[in-house]
């Protein structure tokens, strides 16, 4: 090629035009990108709230049936059912005491809608229905037929027989080790002569759940104030749980066959022994806030209109809910029978 030919060549490239057009294809492209990359995100949101919803309901639900399941252990007497408890010094009897109570007035209540339950019970391996006290040598001290079922520190409780009215019993400790058929308590109670005490052993349970700030929240009654409602007395253990509700299932005819589901708490002693079981009812919210109503009907389960759940927030509608029952048979109760006096 000669020099005047190859000064005459002139290199080619893209021009402004394919330029533009290239970048509006890009553009387009990273467009479609991140919407797909938007909807996939937000599926993954939705799906991975409702597993953590499912996840902590589940869990949620079998804290509450297994302390259930517990309720009435080691006082489920007919001295005993129904009687006012005094806990400790500084804490507020525990009125009409039960193995499960709803609703307790001495339990504050929870967020609008929701119910409240006591959970009473204790951890010794001794008798439900208590051992008979032969004779009170002293003040506080009991002869009993058994007294090596109890050791030093546990929780006991002493009852008159036949039951005065009104009934009031107080948790005291064991003070030492039995000797031979005597028990030796902290406070004892009088004229227990013929009556019965209860062994709750080292770390009786008196727990009270309740739905705060939309979480499933505990108090223990042996170490807080459940009276008060700070938080450091309330542990959050179910967040996004928004509901709990609770029903006392009866067989008021003594068939073996429930009857009715209601929330009035018995006040008798054959009312107590009467209540079977304890229907539960928890709802459950994904943490994930849709961007439209996802929700056309309000949660329900099988329940009486007093205690259907309520979504709360005025846009219950665009978050996922799960909701959880089961039915918790009361075995501690249910194992004394009811009196024939019923």
């Amino acid at each position: 090629m000669s020099p005047a030919k190859a000064f005459t060549c002139r290199e080619r490239g893209f021009s402004l035009i394919e330029l533009m057009v290239g970048i509006v294809v890009a553009l387009i492209a990273v467009v479609v990108v991140m919407q797909v990359f938007r909807l996939s995100e937000s599926s993954r949101r939705t799906t991975t709230g409702g597993d953590d919803a499912q996840t902590t309901g589940i869990i949620s639900l079998t804290v509450l049936q297994r302390h259930v399941q517990q309720a009435g252990q080691g006082f489920s007497s007919e001295l005993t059912m129904g009687c006012d408890i005094n806990l400790r010094a500084g804490i507020a009897d525990v009125t009409n005491a039960g193995g499960i109570t709803i609703n307790h007035p001495i339990i504050p209540a929870g967020d609008a809608n929701t119910d409240t339950l006591l959970i009473f019970y204790g951890s010794s391996n001794g008798a439900t229905e208590g051992l008979r006290i032969n004779t009170q040598p002293g003040a506080a001290t009991y002869a009993v037929a058994s007294a090596q079922t109890f050791t030093t520190n546990d929780w006991v409780m002493a009852a008159r027989s036949p039951r005065p009215a009104p009934c009031a019993l107080s948790l005291t400790q064991v003070t030492a080790e039995p000797v031979g058929s005597n028990v030796t308590v902290a406070t004892g109670m009088p004229g227990a002569s013929n009556g019965g005490l209860f062994n709750l052993g080292q770390r009786p349970a008196v727990l009270a759940y309740a739905i705060r700030n939309g979480q499933l929240t505990q108090c223990d009654f042996q170490t807080q104030d459940c009276t008060k409602t700070d938080a450091a007395n309330w542990p959050a253990f179910g967040e996004g749980v928004v509901s709990l509700r609770a029903e006392y299932a009866k067989d008021t005819n003594k068939d073996s066959v429930v009857d009715t589901f209601d929330q009035a708490t018995p006040t008798t002693v054959c009312g107590w022994y009467q209540t079977a079981a304890v229907r539960l009812g928890l709802l459950v919210r994904s943490g994930q806030l849709e961007k439209e109503d996802v929700a056309q009907a309000a949660p329900s389960w099988e329940a009486s209109a007093s205690a259907q759940f309520v979504a709360p927030g005025s846009d219950w509608q665009r978050y996922r809910y799960k909701t959880f029952e089961t039915t918790v048979p009361l075995r501690n109760i249910g194992w004394v029978g009811v009196p024939t006096s019923c």
